[in-house]
């Protein structure tokens, strides 16, 4: 179980990452105030996604999978975030 969930939560946190690069990319693409602003100022990226969500579906997909992944991970084996 121990590898299961730690492969688990590795394979989310890397598909959590490659996500959030997808999402800025997407941003920059639309203009480099989207951009900027998804990296600097909160709640704008949620509001890029409803706004350009054809462009951003993807990449939110992908993290919504990393986080299931990472909670899964979690839920098999709860003692691996108390080492």
């Amino acid at each position: 179980m121990d590898l299961l969930a730690g492969t688990m939560i590795l394979v989310g946190f890397v598909l959590f990452l490659v996500g959030g690069i997808m999402f800025l990319v997407a941003a920059f693409r639309e203009s480099i105030w989207w951009g900027l602003a998804c990296m600097f100022l909160p709640f704008v990226s949620f509001f890029y996604l409803i706004v350009h969500w054809p462009e951003a579906r993807k990449p939110f997909l992908i993290q919504l999978l990393a986080f299931v992944m990472i909670i899964a991970g979690i839920i098999i084996n709860p003692q691996m975030i108390h080492r």
